[in-house]
């Protein structure tokens, strides 16, 4: 770690005085995930347009690009941990417990004037500590309603009251928290945070990793495309609903799985061939395999109904997006939901709950449809959007061109000002 102090000293001695350096303490940044995906987006921008933004992870996995540290992604620094196991009910996860001085002279050697925690486990909780320790500005982003997956996963209501008594001492600290959505802004209320320290962060995508552009030039290049998955029981010519992201019960995948065999048994008296595709993985995918296996279809000697590609990300994720159809996204604790915004720049139509963030970010009738959480509703406009392709199709243009205007540089500005205010603010 020796040649990182280094480097990254090099880097924060060449800032302007005047704009913050930000170092960003994160539980996740090797993982496949929305937030990890942002922050990583996040560190490379900054570094594009000259600022001084570090992310510092603690992690037995490695980075992208292999070893300790991923230059090409920005300042992005893994601190390996004194110890880590799996997470119980997610062996996807590591619950991993940083060597807290490594993880401080980390940042340290990037001269910070802000510090920003993006996540309430052991790294969030070291760096809430460092800056407690070294006397600076605490930001952070309320990326995860842990609270509610407590309550979805444990269905404890005591051990969900500890986690909102934790939740409200961990940012009781901090100068500015920041919510990914309008609904989030009036939950972290109720978690005793004041309307004068909560600023609603405004959401961008990766327009050049997400995007239409990704998109098959024809109907052959797409079938050409979905038969590299074959193996797989992917169907080169069916209609393909997509599910992107943890493979878990707090997503409401129970719901989805239930819906889906309704949706099978429409589609198969109409004459539809379509499939659920699942890309990513977690403690469900086993059982909601099983629950769906059982659908029409989906016995295992029959053609899929349902297909589980596992974690995919990069280029290839982009791609899965752009060959898609519809995106079903049922969750109803997501604080934003980047999957549906990643949808919708690739031209998808979505489905989402009526709860949490993914609702405020499409329009409602335009850009996809808000369904109420039940396997009867979700299942009826699913089939409306399998049955009217020119419906589907408008709102995938129309999702694509309203995503267009939210791409991530204007998001990362605002991000990025929130810093430099609470540094101001700290100065008089």
């Amino acid at each position: 770690m020796t040649g990182v102090m280094a480097n990254l000293a090099e880097r924060a001695n060449g800032d302007v005085a005047s704009e913050p350096r930000v170092v960003l303490f994160t539980d996740t940044l090797v993982d496949v995930n929305g937030v990890a995906r942002f922050i990583a987006t996040a560190a490379r921008h900054a570094a594009q347009t000259g600022r001084v933004l570090a992310a510092v992870t603690s992690s037995p996995l490695t980075m992208p690009g292999g070893g300790d540290v991923d230059a090409r992604e920005g300042m992005l620094i893994n601190v390996p941990p004194w110890w880590s196991r799996p997470m119980p009910g997610y062996p996807q996860l590591h619950l991993a417990w940083p060597a807290r001085q490594r993880l401080w002279a980390a940042a340290d050697a990037v001269r910070p004037s802000v510090v920003h925690v993006s996540t309430p486990g052991p790294v969030g909780l070291a760096g809430r500590a460092y800056a407690l320790r070294r006397g600076l500005p605490l930001v952070g982003t309320y990326h995860t309603d842990f609270p509610a997956y407590i309550e979805h996963l444990f269905g404890f209501e005591p051990l969900t009251d500890v986690c909102v008594k934790y939740m409200s001492w961990f940012y009781e600290p901090f100068a500015k928290v920041l919510t990914r959505s309008a609904e989030y802004a009036r939950r972290l209320n109720r978690l005793g945070i004041c309307c004068s320290r909560l600023k609603r962060l405004q959401p961008g995508i990766d327009l050049e990793a997400f995007g239409t552009q990704h998109a098959p030039r024809d109907e052959g290049a797409r079938c050409a495309f979905w038969q590299t998955y074959a193996e797989l029981g992917v169907r080169a010519t069916s209609i393909k609903c997509l599910y992107v992201g943890r493979v878990s019960v707090e997503k409401n995948l129970p719901m989805l799985a239930e819906a889906w065999r309704r949706v099978q048994e429409l589609a198969m008296r109409r004459g539809i061939d379509t499939q659920l595709i699942v890309i990513g993985d977690g403690p469900y995918r086993a059982a909601m395999a099983t629950a769906l296996a059982g659908a029409p279809g989906g016995d295992g000697r029959a053609p899929a109904s349902a297909c589980f590609l596992g974690f995919r990300h990069g280029e290839e994720l982009a791609r899965l997006y752009a060959a898609g159809d519809v995106l079903l996204f049922p969750s109803r604790t997501d604080t934003l939901g980047q999957v549906v915004m990643e949808a919708q720049a690739s031209g998808l139509a979505a489905i989402v709950s009526p709860e949490g963030g993914p609702r405020e970010v499409i329009r409602p009738g335009v850009s996809g449809v808000i369904a109420p959480c039940t396997p009867e509703a979700w299942a009826r406009a699913t089939m409306d959007l399998l049955v009217d392709h020119h419906r589907r199709e408008a709102m995938g243009r129309a999702g694509a061109a309203q995503m267009a205007e939210r791409g991530f540089a204007q998001s990362f500005e605002a991000f990025w000002e929130q810093h430099r205010r609470v540094l101001a603010e700290r100065a008089l």
